[in-house]
């Protein structure tokens, strides 16, 4: 009896671990940025309007599951003849593909809050695979998960015609990410 009372009140002083599942991607507070060099300068842009479903337990990262819908005509290039000219057809073609999809496969761990993202990306009608490099960081009730990647915009067909070439317009654009999810 004396035995199972000791175990009783040892087992009361180890801490109980729970887990935690980030699930509710807070778009508010969240950011979808890009990057391309336009005669050979910088410049930055974002999108306004994304949504997302997302399962995440950072003690089981081969469990989770994520997918990413980005409204390609909420493009802000910082000017809105820019805007009005991406969305158009020879470059996202809103019209015939409103969202840019991405969809994971699997997320491994790297050590040291490091993920890969392994998914397929889809826009316009071509989808490409991806290993996405990621961190993430628990921040109270919260997650964040930061990290970029880049695409290359002939591999989608981003900018048809005379916008197809790569003098004016790079062909590699940098796309970040900052997503803060609440846990369930």
């Amino acid at each position: 009896m004396k035995r199972i009372t000791l175990a009783l009140a040892f087992a009361t002083l180890i801490p109980t671990v729970h887990a935690v599942e980030y699930t509710q991607v807070q778009a508010d507070k969240s950011a979808v940025n890009f990057t391309y060099k336009q005669m050979g300068v910088a410049v930055d842009g974002k999108f306004r309007k994304f949504s997302s479903s997302l399962n995440f337990d950072p003690a089981k990262p081969a469990n989770a599951k994520a997918s990413f819908d980005v409204d390609l005509a909420s493009v802000d290039t910082g000017a809105a003849e820019g805007d009005d000219e991406v969305a158009g057809k020879a470059w996202f073609n809103t019209k015939a593909f409103p969202a840019a999809r991405f969809v994971s496969a699997s997320i491994k761990a790297l050590g040291g809050n490091r993920y890969e993202v392994a998914g397929k990306l889809t826009i316009k009608g071509h989808t490409q695979d991806l290993v996405i490099p990621a961190t993430f960081a628990a921040q109270g009730n919260s997650g964040v998960f930061d990290g970029s990647f880049t695409i290359r915009r002939a591999d989608f067909t981003i900018g048809e015609g005379s916008w197809a070439k790569f003098d004016i317009v790079a062909n590699d654009v940098l796309i970040k990410f900052h997503i803060i999810a609440a846990s369930k």
